[in-house]
């Protein structure tokens, strides 16, 4: 197998518990870069969430992409600048809003990297996803929000006992009308229909020409499923759930054990 693409997920995979890219887990995907292998970084974060790890891997370059929102939005990695992006609509965010009222959950939308929420009592999940994604943070009732909005994604956040429940009141036919992740115990994310990380490797594949038995994908939750059954060689973290292990063709260590770089030296 010789691999040509690797992407990778960043909270709970490339990133350890203090959200740092350990020097093991650089030098492995430094060696790759050097063996000409391309590196994508693939996040539910926002662009500007992504940034500071793709200059710390020397990834900020105008031959370099970046996929942000779970695969909403294609970058190019030096400037950020949009190449491909299937978002949602003010319609959409407005049915959205209402049903999170309605099944007292929170809620807020990512658009143009920035964060909005309606909730005058900013749940903690949110303030935290703000924080560690350096994306400012805006209260912003409903009737102060301009209608000619998009979006590149909701997310419905909560504890995760909250969304246990929560979920047995999304209606059935929106799983069919857009794409419903899971991304963390926390965080229920809605994506436009059919936007997923793997249909986001598959474009930056296709557009460099790499087929998907040379593609490596390394994640560790739910919302990394897609880009694991797509690649030729899915990798799920040891720290991840057995629905992502189940998929994956090599497990490897947790992010605390540098898992990145042990899957990059075995492979390449």
């Amino acid at each position: 197998m010789s691999i040509k693409l690797i992407a990778i997920d960043l909270d709970g995979t490339l990133l350890n518990k203090q959200h740092e890219i350990t020097p093991e887990v650089k030098q492995a995907v430094q060696r790759a870069k050097e063996a000409g292998v391309k590196i994508v970084l693939a996040s539910g974060r926002a662009f500007n969430g992504i940034y500071p790890y793709l200059k710390t891997l020397g990834l900020d370059t105008s031959n370099c992409y970046c996929i942000s929102n779970n695969g909403s939005q294609i970058h190019q990695a030096d400037n950020g600048e949009v190449i491909i992006q299937d978002l949602l609509n003010f319609e959409d965010y407005l049915y959205f809003e209402n049903l999170a009222r309605e099944i007292g959950v929170h809620f807020h939308v990512i658009s143009d990297n920035k964060i909005y929420t309606t909730n005058r009592h900013i749940s903690h999940f949110t303030c935290q996803e703000a924080f560690l994604s350096w994306t400012p943070l805006y209260y912003r009732p409903l009737n102060e929000m301009q209608t000619d909005m998009y979006f590149s994604k909701f997310m419905i956040v909560d504890a995760p006992a909250v969304l246990d429940n929560a979920i047995q009141y999304l209606p059935a036919n929106i799983y069919e009308q857009y794409s419903i992740l899971r991304s963390a115990p926390y965080f229920i994310e809605v994506l436009n229909t059919h936007v997923n990380k793997g249909s986001a490797v598959q474009k930056v594949a296709e557009h460099l020409k790499i087929t998907p038995e040379k593609i490596m994908c390394i994640g560790d939750q739910g919302n990394d499923l897609a880009m694991l059954k797509y690649a030729g060689l899915g990798v799920a973290m040891g720290n991840a759930p057995e629905e992502v292990k189940k998929v994956a063709k090599f497990v490897t260590l947790s992010n605390e054990e540098h898992g990145v770089a042990v899957a990059i030296n075995k492979f390449i």
